[in-house]
């Protein structure tokens, strides 16, 4: 697409950042995100909560508060039950409600395969923001949610995963962003990302790429969700993941003492996943996982 330029675009698609932000006056400046997908649960309120968690990290992603949100919903009301639907509308408003967003519509379209998520727009402060092109040297990588999502929801579409497992990771996937993002700006950092569908390497990756650093990932600290290793090993792994490898290249490097199954693990697709914050202080009790360090854009893995 061809670049916008306009003087008040402070973050626009160029550097693939969480959101847009746009300043309207010197009081005032919006970050505005949309995401949706297909459910990857089958509770529907359950699918309803994630999806609207996940459109609203993109606005803690940068810093900002969120302000309103509207529903993107497809489905076919044919096969499509009225209380399917109810669900999924009730826990996406409750989620907004938390978030202390405030809903004002949304548009549904009839479609043969569902589909739901959210348009949020929201505040930020300019100089506390946080985005992609903020890393530094130095900095370490606190990550706020386990990793796993993918490989467990995909073990649980064959029925193959434990109860723990799968309700772990709702109950991460439901989880707002929201302290993550404050404890961020409270440490004083200046970058961040959810991790989401490009996983963790990828999304590192693009941070690399925007701040001019390498990443070095430390595989033994990565948080997990439970039964992660069991549920790879029993060979529960994405297409995605496969494409996240492809995507990065000889930019992604492995050292020969990390297994197998944890690779899997950094290139995993995430949903709704939890924020990768850079900075020289602790951020709240999140473990670090890794640092920012001199060198063209790469990720390592050690």
């Amino acid at each position: 697409m061809p670049k916008s330029t306009h003087p008040d675009l402070l973050v626009g698609f160029d550097t693939s950042d969480d959101a847009g932000v746009f300043r309207v006056s010197d009081e005032i400046t919006l970050v505005q995100t949309m995401d949706f997908f297909t459910p990857i649960v089958d509770d529907p309120y359950a699918y309803g909560a994630i999806a609207a968690a996940n459109a609203l990290s993109d606005i803690y992603a940068m810093g900002g508060r969120p302000l309103t949100a509207m529903n993107i919903a497809c489905f076919d009301p044919k096969r499509a039950p009225a209380d399917v639907w109810a669900a999924i509308l009730q826990a996406m408003f409750d989620k907004v409600e938390e978030a202390g967003a405030v809903l004002v519509g949304g548009h549904t379209v009839e479609d043969h395969e569902p589909k739901f998520g959210l348009s949020v727009t929201g505040l930020v402060n300019p100089d506390r923001m946080l985005h992609v092109a903020g890393a530094r040297p130095g900095d370490a990588i606190y990550l706020s949610k386990p990793l796993g999502t993918g490989i467990i929801t995909t073990a649980a579409k064959f029925d193959d995963c434990p109860h723990e497992a799968l309700g772990a990771a709702i109950e991460a996937m439901c989880a707002l962003n929201r302290d993550a993002a404050e404890a961020a700006q409270q440490a004083g950092a200046v970058c961040a990302t959810d991790i989401t569908g490009f996983g963790l390497a990828g999304h590192l990756y693009n941070i690399a790429r925007a701040s001019k650093v390498a990443i070095e990932i430390e595989s033994e600290k990565l948080p997990l969700l439970p039964h992660v290793r069991k549920l790879i090993e029993r060979e529960h792994i994405t297409a995605g993941a496969g494409k996240n490898r492809d995507f990065l290249g000889d930019a992604l490097k492995f050292e020969e003492s990390v297994p197998a199954w944890l690779r899997e693990v950094v290139l995993d697709p995430q949903t709704s996943g939890g924020l990768a914050v850079f900075a020289t202080m602790p951020v709240a009790d999140y473990p670090a996982i890794g640092r920012a360090v001199e060198g063209e854009a790469a990720i390592r893995v050690l």
